[in-house]
Formats: structure tokens, sequence, C-alpha cells
């Protein structure tokens, strides 16, 4: 089984979401169950000048974009295991940022269009499969059903496409089906890419690949619904036949308690008296009270509304007037920023805010924490409780996408569980799980037992490699 694994950004290259962790991390464990995977992404400008010595030429050629024949360069590198192709063109793609130009459509069409070309180039690799993801590589289905379909040399190749974030689309103007896309307007109709008044990138993978599929079961049910489906829900229902949700996976090897090298004490499942110490060390670098009795919180993540940040806003007075210390890491939205700088201020023995991203105090967040707040309005999988249930810190999610499928929520009458939950997007009803939680964390035997719960919870990628593998050979039976 070969499999060309084709996404806008891969880690450890370049990284600005999950997309990144799952396009090293799910060919990593492919890799180990006997699928010949490679992946294949721009080669931004800012990569890494390490990794970008190190890229060995594959070939040059041109790529067709509208009426512009497009130089393409094609570099390789293997790293951890796994053959990385780099598509080249600096015009581009050295800019200071991947997305959120004016000229995106034009970008990634030359990307799609480099993938397929890119093939021609593959030494002994022909894939069987393409694996496209997000709206960046949309139209790889679109252009190998239409502009490559009667070229022997891709006789045979399926695709599957993954929606990570069913919110952004890559939606553009009529006017590319000629001027980039070098498709006619019979294109521009509901039963192919036409998406209101425009065209869209993600209606085209839907549309054109071969099996569908999201980042959890859960988030594979929602989007066929109205309040998820961002006006793809209809037509989702109508592929239901080929839609599939597999949970995301962590990186057991970069994730793990007791190699960490960022936490101030590594422990494991058997060593989880040394947890708290961490808490002690995080408590005394951030100025808080040093009190092991005291509940930690737990908040890494983007400030945005997607995750929850408006319930935090509404309740967050009644948070922090209970028996707790609340840490935060992230940046976002400037009133999420604000609002944590006030509070900050506000209750300074109790919060503890930093408005940036840094991955060591990260580390030390999930391993110091005793709760890992996760309220999402929607989670397509979600990456935060994952860690967290590694490093046995208990999650409170709202259930939704893969936060519903990964969180199993304390039973009191079994025992059971490894975190916390509720159902309505609701602020009042996030609170009262809070308070419930930190009741139950004075109950010490009952915690350490939902901790271990947590991080015995499997969540790494190797189960998910194998449901993809099997997605994989569905296409060769049909």
């Amino acid at each position: 089984m070969k499999v060309l694994f084709a996404a806008s950004e891969a880690a450890p290259f370049l990284k600005t979401g999950g997309l990144a962790d799952v396009a090293y991390a799910l060919p990593k464990a492919l890799k180990k169950i006997a699928v010949d995977v490679r992946v294949i992404l721009p080669k931004y400008g800012k990569i890494s000048d390490k990794f970008k010595d190190q890229m060995k030429k594959v070939a040059e050629f041109k790529v067709q974009v509208g009426w512009r024949n497009q130089y393409c360069g094609l570099e390789t590198l293997e790293y951890d295991g796994i053959t990385f192709y780099f598509v080249d063109n600096e015009y581009y793609f050295k800019r200071e940022e991947p997305y959120g130009h004016f000229d995106d459509g034009e970008i990634f069409t030359f990307f799609s269009r480099a993938v397929l070309e890119s093939i021609k180039y593959l030494e002994n690799f022909k894939p069987d499969v393409i694996h496209c993801n997000d709206w960046h590589t949309g139209v790889v289905p679109l252009f190998l059903k239409t502009h490559y379909a009667y070229d022997v040399r891709y006789q045979g190749i399926k695709t599957v496409y993954t929606i990570h974030n069913l919110k952004y689309q890559g939606v553009f103007s009529k006017a590319i089906l000629g001027e980039l896309l070098n498709l006619d307007d019979s294109f521009y109709a509901e039963d192919k890419i036409k998406f209101y008044d425009g065209i869209s990138f993600m209606k085209a993978g839907i549309m054109y690949s071969d099996i569908v599929n999201t980042v959890s079961k859960s988030y594979s049910e929602e989007i066929r619904t109205p309040y998820f489906g961002e006006n793809l829900d209809g037509l989702l229902n109508g592929v239901s036949y080929k839609l599939y949700g597999i949970v995301n996976g962590i990186d057991y090897e970069e994730h793990n308690p007791s190699t960490d090298k960022h936490i101030f004490k590594q422990y494991d499942k058997k060593t989880l008296d040394y947890k708290v110490v961490n808490k002690l060390k995080l408590q005394e670098e951030l100025g808080l009270p040093v009190r092991e009795d005291v509940p930690m919180i737990g908040l890494v993540s983007r400030l945005v509304s997607q995750k929850g940040l408006d319930l935090i806003t509404r309740v967050i007075d009644d948070i922090l007037r209970l028996d707790v210390q609340f840490v935060v890491v992230g940046t976002g939205d400037k009133s999420y920023e604000d609002m944590f700088r006030y509070y900050n201020y506000k209750y300074k023995n109790k919060m503890f805010g930093y408005i940036g991203f840094d991955s060591k105090l990260a580390a030390q967040v999930y391993a110091g924490s005793d709760m890992f707040l996760m309220p999402s309005q929607f989670e397509p999988c979600g990456i935060g409780q994952l860690i967290a249930l590694r490093y046995g810190t208990l999650p409170i999610v709202r259930e939704t996408g893969g936060l519903k499928d990964t969180v199993i929520p304390y039973d009191k009458y079994k025992g059971t569980g490894n975190g916390f939950s509720f159902t309505n997007y609701n602020a009042h009803d996030m609170l009262h799980v809070i308070e419930e939680a930190v009741e139950l964390y004075k109950d010490k035997k009952v915690w350490r037992k939902l901790q271990e719960n947590a991080m015995d919870s499997e969540i790494s990628w190797k189960e998910s490699a194998l449901k993809y593998k099997e997605l994989y050979s569905k296409l060769g039976q049909k």
C-alpha cells in the first residue's frame, strides 16, 4: 500500500495548527504498520535552514495555473524515518505567513496541481492513494478526475479527503474556474463546486474524493446537522455513504511525562506522586501561593470563541471565587487577551495568564495542573484534552466532536471516567461541572483512580493508524 499524504503544513517544518501534528504523527504511525507513506507539502520560506540544507533535489518542471506555466522545484528530505517532499516556488511560498493572502486561491491551486505533477518524478513510487487534507488540497481529487483522467500514469489512483475543520472552506470567486483551475463554467453548478456565489475548494474535495473522513466519529455526525454543518450539511448528508470519522491521536514519544525535559519532575502512572512536584514548582515559578491542597486549573489554547472563551468570560469571577488557581497560556482575540490580563491583576493570588505561546510553559501547565479546561463550542478532534489525559490531568470539556469521543465523564456510582463534561453550550453548566470537580478533588483516593484512568486512555496514533489503513484498503476493493 503506497500513500502520498498531501498537506499544507507538517511538523516540525511549519506549524500553525493541529494539521501539522497530524501530517507528522499519522504517517509515522502508518509506517510502523507497513504502509509506504510519504508526505508532500510546500517549501515555505520560514522553514528552518537546518532542514533546507539537508534537502535534495528531485526534479524541476512546469505547473499549469490558468494561462500561466509556473516553475516548480521538487526536493526531498527524510526525517524520523518518513520521506517528505517539498514543492518549491518562492513567489508563492516565500512569505511571512502561509495563509491569509489575497491570492490564496492561486497559491493552493498551484500546490494542488504540483502534487499531481510530482507523481511523474517520484522514483519507484506511484501512490495507490492520495490522502488530501482540508481546503488547501481540496481540488486535488477534482483535478485527478478532470485534467488527469485520461493519463495512464494516474489510472487507479484513489483519493481520501480529511476535513480537519469544516469552518475553513477555501471559498473564492467564480472567476477562478477558468483563470486558475482551467475548468469551464459547467463546474459552476450545485452538483459540482458552486458554493453560493463562488466556488469552494472544500466542496471540491467532498464531491470528487473517493472517501471523505473527519477527525472524530462524533464530528462526522455533527457536521451533517445545520448547527455544525457550515452550510455544507446537506451535501454531507448526500455523501454519507462515503463519510467516516477517525479520531486523532497524539505522538506518545513527543508527549510523555516520563521523558519530558520541559517539566520539573518526570513521572508516570506508577510514580504519580511526583506530579504534585510539578504543581508546587510551577506555583513558585509563576508567583502563586505554593499550596498542594489547592486544585490548579490549566488552559492552553487559542483564545478564540470556538474554544469556549465566551463561556469563561461570563463566569470567570465565579470560577476565581472558588478555592482554585487558574493558569492560562495562549494568544488570540484581543478581547480575550485583555480579559485575562485584567483578571491576572484582579486575582493576583489565584490567576496567572501568559499571553503568547511558550511550549516549555505549556508542558509545565499540562504536568502541573490538576484539571484542564476545554469548553469548546465545536471541536473536530482537539489535542489539548489528549495531552492532558496523557499527563494525568483531568479534562473538563463540553461534549462535542473529539472531546465527546475521548473524555469519559466521571460516574460517581460506578467510579469510572477519565474527566468531566457538560452537554449544553452554557456558562453555568460549565461552572457547575467545575464546582463538582473542585469538590471531588478533596477525595484523594477517587481522584487518584481518575488520574490513573486518564493515563490508561488509549490516545496514541496506533489504533487510528490501523483504521486509516483499513480505510485505504476499502478503496482497493472498489
